[in-house]
């Protein structure tokens, strides 16, 4: 018999509030606009978040993967959404010096 697939729990219930790869690529989507902020993700199946990744990655490129190439806009969002998840990191225990490895 083949097991189901897990659902993800969401970016707020993961891991130091979501510093964790699947964390990152739903912070990226809020930034690129792919997702509403509001958006956790919760209960999401791999192949969502995998399809997410891939659209996250595409707009990546359109900068050359660097926030600093981002427009005014979309950098001073990254700036927001990212400062504010390393806040609430930090608030949790995170140390900041990599992302977790075991994910949830």
């Amino acid at each position: 018999m083949k097991q189901q697939p897990t659902p993800y729990i969401g970016i707020d219930e993961d891991r130091y509030a979501g510093m964790t790869a699947k964390g990152k690529i739903i912070r990226d989507a809020w930034v690129f606009g792919l997702i509403d902020e509001t958006q956790t993700c919760k209960g999401w199946l791999p192949q969502g978040l995998e399809d997410l990744h891939h659209k996250v990655n595409d707009e990546w490129d359109k900068y050359g993967c660097s926030v600093s190439s981002l427009p005014p806009e979309l950098r001073e969002r990254h700036e927001r959404i990212h400062n504010e998840a390393i806040k609430k990191a930090r608030e949790l225990g995170w140390s900041g010096e990599l992302e977790t490895d075991n994910e949830a």
